[in-house]
């Protein structure tokens, strides 16, 4: 009898070990099926483009007002500063959502006076890390802002 019951307990240990790999392997393997849009896919560019992020975003706060970003229900507005507003600028505006790659959205800009309309249909009502990328006489610009869809 005493011979049976230490078998039953080195099996049991056995049984628990093994239980225990195969738990590890299931959450390794599903772990690294997962979807991580966190980095991006031109990580590299990106790094490479960030110096001009920076010259860009110093000559944006040399102007005399920082870009105003406002929606109603029809429509979101981006009003640029008066210096702006008869030159012509040409850029790109991206709406950039941290929830759901598909719901980023990115406009070109090509405007005379100095404000740019986008319908709200063509944006998802959530909250938007607004990045615009504008160009002035041969002078870069730029701004991120925040701002909640509702």
């Amino acid at each position: 009898a005493m011979s049976a019951l230490k078998v039953n307990w080195g099996l049991k240990i056995v049984l628990l070990y093994s239980g225990f790999v195969a738990l590890i392997l299931t959450l390794v393997i599903a772990s690294s099926k997962q979807n991580v849009d966190l980095v991006s896919d031109n990580y590299y560019e990106q790094e490479l483009a960030y110096q001009d992020v920076i010259d860009a975003s110093k000559n944006q706060s040399t102007l005399s007002s920082p870009l105003s970003i406002h929606a109603d229900e029809s429509a979101l507005m981006i009003e640029f500063p008066k210096e702006h507003a008869q030159q012509n600028i040409k850029g790109s505006v991206h709406f950039y959502s941290p929830i759901n790659q598909l719901w980023d959205k990115k406009i070109d800009i090509d405007i005379k006076d100095g404000s740019l309309v986008v319908a709200r249909e063509d944006l998802i009502n959530t909250r938007y890390k607004v990045k615009v990328n504008w160009k002035v006489n041969d002078k870069n610009y730029y701004q991120e802002s925040d701002i909640t869809l509702y």
